[in-house]
């Protein structure tokens, strides 16, 4: 497999994204809403609370699930792009041409995988990084130090967040060699989230604690695994020769 041919490829949808409103829109203002919302969410509990302001106890709790939460923004918006990718190329007719070329299949779906990859990452790593900014301005204040950065919040950014993105671009890869709508494949694209989701709500509510580290490498391991089984299945489902008959 040649990298240089799979980097081709990403750099070419990285020019179609660039044109495309709502794709830049999830990838940068997505991010931003998040990172600046949940300081704010912090920051009014704590007012609301009186002068006591948000007991420090509670914000320990919290913020490694809002950390956390930066998974789900890697379920979501990879699909966004992979769904169009593919769907997206398949019904403008643009698929064909790349096909027609002497790459392999494994060196399409990889530069399709980068162009999928790359800018939700960047855009997760921009958004966690103004989020810890702004935390550390109230823990600063409640607990004396400041909460970021930590290890478990690299665990997550750092290792969790490119295998959630990984496993994100690949279902959406299996979802797009069975539909041909791009919003029906955005739509169940994005239910790769909803197990992050599932987490996230757990660790709001304690009952999974995300501030431990240990749970964060359980997790991480199975993002592993489900991340090799679902490879075997898009590289399966993604069959060149199939493609121009099957997606329909």
């Amino acid at each position: 497999m040649r990298l240089s041919k799979s980097w081709i490829i990403a750099e070419k949808d990285f020019k179609t994204f660039r044109k495309r409103k709502n794709i830049i829109y999830t990838i940068i203002v997505v991010p931003l809403i998040v990172s600046f919302l949940l300081p704010i969410v912090i920051d009014y509990a704590g007012h609301k609370n009186g002068a006591s302001g948000f007991p420090a106890s509670e914000i320990i709790t919290l913020l490694p699930a809002f950390t956390f939460f930066y998974l789900i923004l890697a379920g979501m918006i990879p699909s966004t792009i992979a769904s169009y990718s593919l769907v997206g190329e398949k019904v403008e007719k643009s698929l064909e041409p790349l096909l027609a070329t002497p790459t392999t299949d494994s060196e399409i779906l990889l530069g399709k995988g980068i162009a999928a990859f790359i800018p939700p990452i960047a855009a997760i790593l921009g958004g966690a990084t103004i989020f810890m900014v702004l935390m550390d301005l109230v823990t600063q204040d409640k607990l004396g130090y400041y909460f970021f950065p930590n290890w478990n919040a690299a665990i997550v950014l750092f290792l969790m967040v490119p295998l959630a993105a990984i496993m994100s671009v690949e279902w959406n890869v299996i979802v797009s060699s069975k539909v041909s709508d791009v919003r029906v494949a955005q739509q169940i694209g994005v239910l790769v989230m909803l197990p992050f989701a599932g987490i996230y709500v757990a660790g709001e509510l304690n009952l999974i604690p995300l501030g431990v580290t240990n749970n964060l490498l359980i997790i991480a391991g199975i993002l592993l695994v489900v991340d090799l089984l679902l490879l075997f299945v898009a590289r399966a489902t993604f069959r060149r020769e199939e493609i121009l008959t099957k997606w329909k």
